[in-house]
């Protein structure tokens, strides 16, 4: 079993001191991408575009954001060879959330607050859903006392994704031109606008939901925010509906760890592990090494 990935020093940080404020270009970003989608989505619309934009949400978000940047390029779970790896991360790009850099920092500053005693909530999702959709949409945190936060050297020093870093807007650019040769203006609208505002406002609601009461088995020791399941949404959410199993095991390659879980990003890096492609996959770590979990009370 791969060591777990710490990239977050908090030693003297906090939590809850500070603020959100307006991200001006997150908020302009996700603000065009919305009103793009509202204005000309019901214009531009026709069956195919619509199956275009279904296909294109369901595998971008399965295949670059949940298995390329979430289980692979954060949580380090499984590996891949480098060009494979490269091009699960470039489809995690064309999901419009951030560059690989920005997610990373988003994911591992979310999860750092989330383990401490307390965190504002911001991090801890406690306030009502449009509220803390809004705040995910176009605002971040402004600390008072930041955690400082290093990403290893195999990723940053890495001219592919310092690359994707500074440029991930502008490949949905050429993504819109091979929709536009393909399907004219409705499969630009419906393939890129509505796909990535959708794309956002659907992943921030999932998490918002999975880090509220809900089912769970695992506690996470001296955390304030305890991760919840969410039965039925497995093939919707890749799998990432889980977290409660992904809390407690953040090593695992697999989330949907109970039988009847159903997790899709599971079947594509187990079909990758099988090709030879897929190496070091993760597994739950043993009983014997789970002395910061505690089973939840029914």
């Amino acid at each position: 079993m791969m060591k777990p990935v710490l990239r977050v020093d908090g030693s003297r940080a906090c939590a809850c001191a500070g603020r959100p404020v307006l991200d001006v270009r997150k908020a302009a970003w996700n603000g065009t991408m919305l009103s793009a989608a509202i204005v000309l989505a019901p214009l531009f619309f026709n069956w195919s575009a619509f199956v275009v934009f279904l296909v294109l949400t369901y595998t971008s978000l399965l295949v670059g954001h949940s298995v390329g940047m979430h289980r692979m390029m954060i949580h380090r779970s499984f590996l891949c060879p480098k060009p494979v790896e490269r091009a699960l991360i470039y489809v995690g790009v064309l999901v419009g959330l951030s560059g690989p850099f920005g997610i990373i920092r988003i994911h591992d500053t979310r999860d750092w607050a989330q383990r401490q005693n307390k965190c504002h909530d911001f991090f801890a999702h406690k306030r009502s859903l449009p509220q803390d959709l809004l705040w995910n949409l176009a605002y971040r945190f402004e600390f008072e006392r930041p955690p400082i936060l290093k990403i290893e050297p195999n990723l940053a020093d890495d001219p592919w994704y310092r690359m994707m870093e500074r440029t991930w807007p502008i490949h949905q650019l050429l993504l819109a031109a091979v929709l536009y040769i393909a399907g004219g203006w409705p499969w630009v609208v419906w393939g890129v606008s509505v796909r990535i505002i959708l794309s956002s406002a659907g992943h921030w609601t999932v998490t918002y939901f999975c880090h509220n009461p809900g089912q769970r088995r695992w506690l996470v020791k001296g955390a304030y925010v305890q991760a919840a399941n969410l039965p039925g949404l497995g093939l919707l959410t890749y799998g990432e509906c889980w977290h409660n199993n992904h809390h407690a095991f953040p090593e695992s390659a697999r989330i949907g760890l109970e039988p009847g879980q159903t997790d899709p990003s599971w079947w594509l890096i187990r079909l990758l592990e099988r090709a030879g492609i897929a190496r070091n996959v993760g597994a739950p770590r043993s009983e014997g090494s789970r002395e910061d979990l505690v089973l939840a009370t029914p």
